[in-house]
């Protein structure tokens, strides 16, 4: 069985990781059903980028959701990073109401919307 250690994410504060390590007992996602596989980066970031598998693939089997991280040169960041989008989905399917990424979209959309309102409204005064 995988165990989320600290040392498999170098350079990311272990407060960022005791966070994650809430959020996916909250969600009850187990390590075990999270594969993972490294495979080599492209575009930009030189040679290092093009010689080392530093992209993370991950899969959540039970809800059959993908993330490929390449943000980073760093395999432990890119790791970190993909498994927090991974949650972030993962949460976004099971829990919506808790979801903060999907609170965030509705708050932009609701922006949105006033500002349209807001536009139609100015556009109907100078229009009469």
């Amino acid at each position: 069985m995988k165990v989320l250690n600290d040392s498999d994410f170098g350079g990311i504060s272990p407060a960022k990781i005791a966070a994650l390590r809430v959020k996916m007992d909250f969600l009850n996602i187990k390590w075990s059903d999270i594969d993972e596989k490294f495979c080599r980066g492209s575009g930009k970031g030189g040679q290092k980028i093009n010689k080392t598998s530093n992209a993370v693939f991950m899969h959540y089997a039970p809800l059959d959701i993908y993330v490929k991280c390449q943000r980073e040169r760093s395999r432990a960041l890119n790791r970190f990073i993909a498994l927090r989008e991974l949650v972030e989905k993962i949460e976004m399917k099971i829990s919506p109401g808790t979801s903060e990424r999907l609170a965030e979209i509705e708050k932009i959309r609701k922006r949105k919307k006033d500002k349209e309102r807001k536009r139609s409204l100015e556009n109907s005064k100078n229009g009469s």
